[in-house]
């Protein structure tokens, strides 16, 4: 006779919630000790998704990132406001505009990515390479899987 553990495991997106605020909070401390405290959570529509050498339209960012322009434009409005982006005339288009980097946007954007590269060396070492590298390619096979999927059925979330 099997014994039944009386409580299942942790429901996997319990689990994932718990490692991205995990990694956030780690993130966000590092990057306000290097002088960007006033770079939040919500801003990750932008600095996540940006083509950082030329700029991105509102509508690929709010596409890239799975929000709504409305969302993206909020986050992107603040992040102009405290001198990060800047709205530029699209070339191809002059009647819309591109969100580019300032030097200073450039400058939290590079940093941004260098600590979560951190982040993760130091998991890596704690967990092994090949966990770790496990871990990155089930959540792209997965993340990928979901978006063809979401395509394919015309499901696509907007959050």
């Amino acid at each position: 006779m099997s014994v039944e553990p009386l409580l299942p495991p942790r429901a996997l997106p319990a689990l994932l919630t718990e490692v991205k605020q995990a990694i956030l909070r780690r993130f966000f401390v590092a990057l306000a000790d290097q002088g960007f405290d006033d770079i939040r959570e919500g801003h990750g529509c932008v600095f996540g998704f940006i083509d950082v050498e030329h700029g991105s339209r509102l509508t690929d960012l709010a596409e890239r990132s799975g929000l709504t322009k409305q969302a993206v434009g909020e986050a992107a409005t603040e992040l102009e406001r405290r001198g990060y982006l800047e709205r530029v005339p699209d070339p191809r288009d002059r009647r819309a505009k591109i969100i580019k980097l300032t030097p200073r946007g450039l400058e939290a954007a590079i940093t941004g990515r260098r600590l979560f590269a951190k982040i993760e060396r130091e998991w890596a070492e704690q967990l092994g390479e090949d966990l770790l590298a496990g871990l990155r390619e089930a959540a792209e096979r997965i993340a990928a899987a979901e978006r063809e999927d979401s395509v394919q059925t015309g499901t696509a979330l907007r959050m």
